[in-house]
């Protein structure tokens, strides 16, 4: 490289003169110069050529392989990524199912229990109320059977104290007393 240098820069020097003398207009369009011009232009050429050649194209050919293979290498690394991504979104939609059924049969047992333990109570409630009502009918039976002598009684001591107020007499406690026992025997079996 550096003997090619010092064989330009010396054929430089020795036409440098011919074209520094020109005087009559623009050395370019005069044909003696041609040449030159032309050997420079094929000198020139010919060492941009080559560096780029040697020097650029292998650095930008090597750039752009890289590239090329890292552009594929992500685009691979991105496409098993993606069917991992995919796969595991699979894997959670499975999981979430399963979750929103096991989800139901809890509740649908907790209710079926609950129900089940709500049917008992209601039960034992209805019992115990069942159980009240009869003692208490059976209060109010035997209250009925034991106060209609008492009511009785006193149907007849009333009356006779009116009966005898009224006529000024002494009344008959026995016939007032078996005149209301006949009128309460009377009541008592039209409503039973």
């Amino acid at each position: 490289m550096k003997n090619i240098s010092f064989a330009l820069s010396s054929i430089s020097f020795l036409y440098s003169n011919i074209a520094f003398g020109s005087e009559a207009g623009m050395p370019q369009l005069d044909p003696t110069f041609w040449i030159a011009q032309a050997f420079w232009l094929v000198i020139i050429f010919s060492i941009l050529y080559l560096i780029i050649w040697k020097i650029f194209l292998p650095k930008i050919t090597y750039s752009i392989e890289n590239r090329k293979s890292k552009i594929v290498s992500d685009l691979d690394e991105a496409q098993k990524l993606k069917e991992n991504a995919e796969k595991k979104l699979n894997e959670y939609n499975i999981l979430i199912e399963k979750s929103k059924k096991e989800a139901k049969k809890i509740i649908e047992e907790g209710r079926k229990k609950l129900d089940k333990d709500l049917e008992k109570k209601k039960k034992k409630f209805d019992s115990q109320i069942e159980e009240e009502l009869t003692s208490i009918e059976n209060e109010i039976n035997d209250l009925k059977k034991s106060s209609i002598p008492k009511i009785a009684s006193i149907a007849a001591e009333t009356a006779s104290e009116i009966v005898s107020q009224i006529i000024n007499t002494e009344v008959n406690k026995s016939s007032v007393s078996a005149i209301v026992d006949d009128i309460i025997k009377k009541k008592v079996e039209k409503r039973i």
